[in-house]
């Protein structure tokens, strides 16, 4: 495991947990634990303690939240220059890599809190608040961006449907013996098969009706000319660190954008009759991912990565996140879908990863709304296919959580049913700018999709921040509607002077129609 290098700040001027830890009839200690920047073991030069603190020292490099097993190491010495001597050792002989990728080492010094007054650190790089990280500016399509094709995947004679009215939803790496109850959700569309797919497999989603895209194994090229394989995939986020290829414990560098390149063509020329399908990690949306071992902060990889497929996806998982630039912004969902479109130059279709359950987060789990708004804010961004995450890891493994669920099953199925409803809508042009929007307070976005079907004009929106916005809308000059239904809503907002308005809760969705012939 490798962590993006960053210098630690003083404890005043970033997010630091600082405790009194009582030592029975002892003077109090006070823990400080601040990120280790092991890029390198060199990088410990970063933290510095004076030689006063001649008291005990524990420095535990452990992991923040990523499920790990064994014990971490810890090394203990009554002196500072021991202390630091102990953790060059440490770094030196203890294989970062060993542990998990997905996981932020820290350090954690106990020190007298008389004395950690003296303590000094290096100056961060980067203080910012605990929590909130500034939303980026997002990729904007091109003014001559060419309209989308309704149907997509028509280039396919053997992929997924070329239905006008057909939006993918699908499930991520799930039993086939639940395909029918997931099919009851309105999910349509199976991605990837446990150590498959093997014959057992296939006849049971042939018998659900379910669509599949999977690994092109020797079990597969036996079934080149079944309906039920709509697609093929890479093996799952060749981006991020990956196991050693020596054999040895631990973790190596991502998979060179030039593997995945050529795998592609390789299947290409095995089967040009069904696309392939790549699902890149969290690093699409977020630079500083650590999981990403030598090439974190290194997003010029990804222009590369997008050429080894036909349809690419990415997931992050804000809402269960526990680290702080991401922890509850869902709105790294909907720029992770911009940067992909725009690495592709818009070129390629893109879907994208939703988180459906806890996941290892005991604490937290998605809401409903959270949800919708992650998948609608996908969509209004450009993403042509949502894949729902639904496995939950603690505090005890359920592959097909979402099916034991009730409150989060029925309200996945009714966000399902409303996509479904509108899928000839969003497979239809986007009106690029044909509606202004402006929000009060002016600092809280509202994204919006336009589309023209049927007769009528369509807006989709949602707020980018968890804070409320109250937004105006205004209409080009050819809407003479002096309504906006708001759908699902039962509800309608007037329309006065070509604009309307209406308010939105933190990460709330609101979509509208209005007839085009008033």
């Amino acid at each position: 495991m490798t962590v993006a290098p960053e210098v630690i700040s003083r404890p005043e001027e970033r997010e630091l947990a600082l405790h009194t830890v009582p030592r029975g009839e002892e003077i109090g200690t006070a823990s400080l634990h601040v990120p280790l920047p092991i890029a390198h073991p060199k990088n410990a030069r970063h933290l510095l303690v004076p030689r006063l603190l001649t008291i005990r020292h524990e420095i535990v490099v452990n992991d923040g939240s990523a499920p790990c097993s064994g014990a971490m190491p810890m090394v203990e010495t009554r002196k500072p220059f021991g202390a630091f001597l102990a953790l060059a050792i440490l770094l030196a002989v203890w294989d970062l890599s060993s542990s998990c990728p997905a996981s932020e080492p820290m350090v954690s010094l106990t020190v007298p809190a008389p004395l950690l007054r003296f303590a000094q650190v290096g100056r961060a790089e980067e203080p910012r608040a605990a929590g909130r990280v500034a939303m980026p500016e997002f990729p904007k399509p091109p003014a001559d961006i060419p309209p989308e094709d309704p149907t997509p995947y028509a280039r396919w004679s053997r992929g997924p449907s070329q239905s006008p009215d057909y939006f993918p939803i699908a499930v991520w790496l799930q039993n086939p013996k639940n395909a029918k109850a997931f099919k009851e959700l309105g999910i349509n569309l199976y991605i990837g098969l446990w150590r498959g797919p093997t014959e057992e497999q296939l006849q049971l989603l042939r018998e659900a009706g379910m669509p599949v895209i999977c690994s092109l194994n020797e079990v597969a090229r036996k079934h080149l000319d079944d309906p039920i394989i709509v697609g093929w995939m890479h093996g799952d986020e060749p981006d991020n660190a990956q196991p050693r290829r020596d054999g040895k414990p631990g973790w190596g560098p991502p998979i060179p954008p030039e593997e995945i390149i050529a795998e592609y063509k390789r299947m290409k020329a095995e089967d040009p009759t069904r696309p392939i399908f790549l699902n890149l990690g969290q690093g699409v949306a977020w630079d500083r991912w650590y999981g990403r071992g030598v090439r974190s902060n290194h997003p010029e990889d990804y222009p590369l990565y997008v050429q080894g497929a036909d349809i690419v996806s990415f997931d992050i998982y804000p809402v269960v996140h526990t680290h702080p630039d991401v922890k509850g912004q869902l709105w790294y969902v909907a720029y992770g879908v911009a940067r992909l479109r725009h690495w592709t130059n818009y070129q390629k279709i893109v879907w994208n990863c939703i988180e459906c359950s806890r996941i290892s987060n005991t604490e937290v789990k998605p809401t409903a709304e959270q949800i919708r708004a992650e998948v609608w804010m996908s969509i209004i961004h450009g993403s042509r296919g949502i894949v729902y995450f639904v496995h939950q890891f603690k505090p005890t493994f359920i592959e097909a959580s979402l099916l034991v669920d009730e409150e989060l099953k029925a309200g996945v199925a009714q966000i399902n049913r409303q996509i479904h409803e509108l899928a000839p809508v969003i497979n239809s042009p986007t009106l690029h700018g044909a509606v202004a929007v402006t929000t009060e307070p002016a600092d809280v976005p509202v994204a919006v999709m336009v589309k023209k079907k049927d007769g009528a004009l369509y807006i989709f929106a949602v707020a980018m921040q968890d804070r409320p916005v109250k937004a105006s809308f205004r209409l080009p000059p050819s809407v003479a509607a002096k309504l906006a239904e708001v759908l699902g809503e039962n509800r309608s907002v007037p329309v006065e002077s070509g604009q309307f308005q209406d308010a939105f809760g933190p990460y709330a969705v609101h979509l509208y129609r209005l007839a085009l012939d008033q």
